[in-house]
């Protein structure tokens, strides 16, 4: 049996669990589970702050990426029937940044399918960030794939100040999913950011028929980018991907899971992003209290994410401010 309170009081003494003992917990046993989620509570409700973290994302390209990742419906090497669009205009990325300020949302994000931005792409999206900026009310943030330091730099010097690249999976896992780029690619670009100035969001997507262990692995890979944000998507089968029959987690996989990265990161941003609406409003509650104090809201990239009041209605009965 895993000593789970002793591994609790280590976290909220100030120490660090090691490697070993954060992979100890992919032995917890089902008795266990209540023992595990309400440790991870505790250590949420002394580390964590009570201020919910929202954001937004805009699809801001879609569809034909070249890389063959297998969880996404973007990628063009897998038939989907999402929309597929070029860069959008200035008029659509004021207006949707306008809709989430007004929704009192805090961060704003641009995401773009395709290896990386690029070029005349992405000299476009740093003068939009610029407009951005310069009117306030948002805290800017980009998801544009393995940009280099300069492609970065210009992306910070016109007012993004925090750069997402998730790791996706372990890196044992990461090669079965993806041949085009690697977890260490990923963490290249990752540390660039960080040098610049960037803060750091990046986590993953749970359920793509990885092991318990290597979801474990996944969120002590992510302590080396020491990120401020980590979410953690819900993979969603999506029809035409290599995954679109892959059998979901059970909740109570879902809630051991986000009790890991509690565990192994104590004081972080852990987010709800994709797939939550899988998990019934009790199971969601638990996340909240459990560790999940950050979130995206509204609509994500190529499936319906949630409504802003409802989530609103969720977050206070979750027990935190917004």
């Amino acid at each position: 049996m895993i000593d789970i309170k002793a591994l609790k009081t280590k976290i909220l003494s100030g120490d660090t669990l090691t490697a070993e003992e954060a992979l100890s917990l992919s032995e917890i046993e089902v008795s266990q589970q209540e023992e595990l989620w309400s440790a991870a509570e505790e250590i949420t409700g002394a580390l964590c702050d009570k201020t919910f973290d929202s954001c937004s994302i805009v699809n801001a390209r879609s569809g034909k990426c070249p890389e063959n990742c297998k969880w996404c419906a973007q990628s063009a090497h897998h038939k989907t029937n999402i929309d597929t669009y070029p860069l959008i205009s200035r008029e659509e990325c004021m207006n949707a940044a306008e809709m989430n300020r007004k929704a009192g949302i805090r961060r704003f994000s641009m995401v773009t399918s395709g290896r990386k931005m690029q070029g005349k792409d992405l000299d476009t999206v740093c003068d939009y960030y610029k407009e951005l900026n310069h009117k306030g009310g948002l805290h800017l943030c980009a998801s544009m794939g393995l940009l280099d330091r300069d492609e970065l730099q210009k992306l910070y010097d016109s007012g993004v100040t925090r750069y997402h690249c998730n790791l996706e999976a372990a890196p044992s896992f990461f090669s079965q999913l993806c041949s085009t780029h690697t977890v260490e690619d990923k963490i290249n670009t990752i540390l660039m950011a960080r040098e610049i100035g960037f803060e750091v969001c990046s986590g993953g997507i749970i359920g793509m028929g990885e092991t318990r262990r290597q979801r474990i692995e996944l969120a002590l890979e992510l302590r080396r980018v020491d990120p401020h944000s980590i979410p953690i998507n819900l993979l969603c089968p999506i029809p035409g991907t290599p995954l679109e029959n892959q059998k979901p987690l059970t909740e109570d996989e879902v809630l051991n899971t986000i009790s890991f990265f509690r565990f192994i990161h104590p004081t972080k941003v852990l987010r709800f992003a994709g797939g939550r609406a899988q998990l019934e409003k009790d199971a969601q509650l638990r996340a909240l209290k459990i560790g999940m104090n950050g979130g995206i809201m509204g609509d994500l990239l190529t499936t319906i994410g949630s409504k802003v009041e409802e989530d609103k209605r969720l977050i206070a009965e979750g027990g935190y401010e917004y």
